[in-house]
């Protein structure tokens, strides 16, 4: 495993290498599996297995992500002897859509999001052959099982959630944004519509993104849609952001009912989540007896939204930290 590790400070140098060579063959191993969801939604989940491991790490991407794009973090996490899960939601990836525009990213409830993870849950990890299971979420992905474990706070022993959705960092005021978007539920087309300064799927250039500062990785992922054009999902409906911020809301509602250890993960150049938030997570579970590690955010430094996707140094003390905690609760 140290081996392994050793290599994570220096892959952007020989990334074409990596990604075609080790990667490539590691993938090739992957098990593709589907379930129905809510409504009978088509959800794609992978699977990486070996019988040499017992445990295993579900991870819950963010919005508008897939599972293609997670293989590097697989093959990490797998190397260091983890078993790794990873679903695609609804409306993104290769699970099935709600809208004849694909490009549109739309749920019809938040909560669905959770409801499909619970089965996906109960199908794929409950009866698994693991000692320890746990969980890595990002983004959206962390508001999904956040709200997941407000009611099934023992099936997991740890949680890390990097730069968790728990609120939205919006460009207008709040009451203006809630406004419009109260306004638009009640007409269809506005409601289904992209949100106000959004739309289809584009490429952007490196220099202008706020998501990684790894312009190796950027371009890999640019690359993921370029090849499978279904990937692609671009801005957010209204009806989304709306249940988005509903569901970040929820999140700190019920953040005093969950006792399983969670490890939160901030960036400190944080453009597109409120980082705000995750401080009043913190602070609320620290009041009810059931602090975060740490007791509050852990900031990497010099990190954009994409923590897992960044640069290799910025990457590297991320997963160290991630993997720590979880040998913390084996």
């Amino acid at each position: 495993m140290t081996q392994h590790k050793n290599g994570w400070l220096s892959r952007e140098n020989a990334f074409a290498a990596f990604t075609t060579g080790p990667l490539m063959d590691f993938w090739r191993k992957r098990e593709e599996c589907e379930f129905s969801g809510v409504d009978e939604v088509p959800v794609r989940y992978v699977r990486f297995r070996s019988q040499d491991h017992d445990r295993v790490i579900v991870v819950c991407p963010g919005r508008i992500e897939s599972y293609v794009k997670y293989a590097e973090l697989a093959y990490d996490l797998f190397l260091c002897g983890f078993d790794i899960l990873i679903i695609d939601h609804r409306g993104q990836g290769r699970s099935g859509r709600m809208l004849s525009d694909s490009h549109r990213g739309h749920v019809a409830k938040f909560s669905d999001y959770v409801d499909d993870f619970d089965r996906f849950y109960q199908h794929e990890v409950a009866n698994g052959p693991w000692r320890k299971r746990y969980a890595l979420a990002h983004s959206m992905g962390g508001a999904i099982i956040t709200l997941w474990l407000e009611k099934n706070s023992q099936c997991f022993d740890a949680v890390a959630l990097s730069a968790p959705m728990f609120g939205i960092a919006l460009r207008w005021p709040d009451w203006m944004v809630r406004h419009i978007l109260d306004w638009a539920e009640g007409h269809q087309r506005f409601r289904e519509g992209y949100a106000i300064g959004t739309g289809r799927w584009r490429a952007l250039p490196f220099s202008v993104n706020v998501l990684t500062h790894s312009r190796e990785r950027y371009r890999r992922n640019l690359r993921f849609y370029a090849d499978e054009p279904a990937l692609r999902v671009g801005g957010p409906t209204n009806h989304w952001v709306r249940e988005g911020i509903l569901a970040g809301e929820q999140v700190l509602a019920g953040a005093t009912a969950i006792t399983t250890p969670i490890f939160i993960l901030q960036a400190e150049e944080e453009r597109v989540v409120d980082n705000r938030a995750h401080d009043q997570f913190c602070e609320l579970r620290a009041t009810a007896g059931n602090p975060c590690e740490g007791e509050k955010p852990y900031v990497i430094n010099g990190a954009y939204h994409e923590i897992l996707f960044e640069k290799d140094d910025i990457r590297t003390e991320a997963l160290n930290a991630i993997i720590t905690f979880f040998d913390r609760h084996n």
